[in-house]
């Protein structure tokens, strides 16, 4: 594996009975970056991050994590990896302070400096028995104990789950910048997609087990337009451009997401008889949302 690739995942199927979980997932994760992997729930993105923790063997495909498989190999990828699972699975009989000095004895990286600063900021009381705590506060202590020992590779699944709008936006954003400001990786998976295009700087869509886009953010955003097309008559079924993945509307005046560059794209409607009347770049929700609509039987329309 290329040393700047933290995660490569080849070919990688998983079958759960008759459902395909993974259809030949292909993956690499740069060093060093915020990395977002979006779908829906059920797309197949909690499958995936168990491969790379080694809790699935692979049935077909090979996945590497700093270059090592974690299934045969599972002490030397985890000793770097952070983990947050959607869960907070935490001993409910132990105090905040416990379960820090507990995790404390497993990773000789651990810094009680900077632990004891995300204590205070997350406003956690050490003497709380986690039993006690709510989701959110449970939901606060589990990220800091997959921080505390600074990990090359921190991996989040649906890190949002029982925090609060503000405690998302301020916190949980302001730790992910700082790990990828020191030169680690950062990997999370969310249905929220203005969360991941707020802090992700490349990203992977998943839809039906399968990666249907992948790239740095700014790449894959620019390389969309969403168009407002107006014709003179009423267009008698969805207009179809070249390069358009889902469009809507009603009557002479209808949106398109496309891909493709912009005077393409405005030659094809003038093709179809329209004009276009506004061009906008895309927000990450339109663009998956189109990626998964055009997976789908498109429906004419009298």
């Amino acid at each position: 594996m290329s040393e700047d690739r933290v995660v490569s995942i080849a070919g990688l199927s998983r079958r759960f009975g008759r459902k395909l979980a993974l259809d030949s997932v292909d993956l690499q994760v740069p060093r060093g970056v915020v990395f977002g992997l979006v779908g829906e729930n059920g797309a197949g993105k909690t499958t995936l991050i168990r491969h790379m923790l080694g809790l699935y063997r692979c049935q077909a495909g090979s996945v590497r994590v700093f270059g090592r498989d974690p299934v045969a190999e599972p002490v030397e990828v985890l000793r770097r990896v952070g983990y947050l699972s959607e869960d907070r699975d935490l001993p409910e009989w132990m105090t905040v302070a416990e379960v820090l000095r507990y995790l404390r004895a497993f990773y000789p990286s651990w810094d009680d400096g900077f632990a004891e600063d995300l204590r205070r900021q997350f406003e956690l009381d050490p003497k709380a028995r986690v039993k006690t705590l709510s989701q959110g506060q449970r939901a606060r202590t589990a990220l800091l104990a997959a921080i505390a020992y600074r990990p090359e590779l921190l991996v989040l699944d649906e890190p949002s789950t029982g925090l609060d709008p503000i405690v998302r936006r301020d916190i949980l954003t302001a730790i992910v910048r700082t790990i990828a400001e020191e030169g680690r990786t950062v990997l999370f998976s969310s249905h929220l997609l203005d969360e991941v295009e707020r802090m992700a700087d490349w990203i992977a869509m998943m839809d039906r087990g399968r990666i249907v886009l992948r790239g740095p953010l700014a790449d894959v955003k620019g390389a969309h337009r969403r168009l407002t097309l107006r014709f003179d008559e009423p267009p008698q079924q969805p207009p179809r451009l070249a390069g358009s993945l889902f469009s809507e509307g009603y009557g002479r005046e209808w949106t398109a997401v496309c891909e493709g560059p912009p005077d393409l794209l405005a030659r094809e409607a003038a093709g179809l008889g329209a004009r276009v009347v506004g061009e906008d770049v895309p927000s990450l929700d339109e663009i998956f949302v189109a990626r998964v609509r055009s997976r789908e039987p498109v429906e004419s329309e009298g």
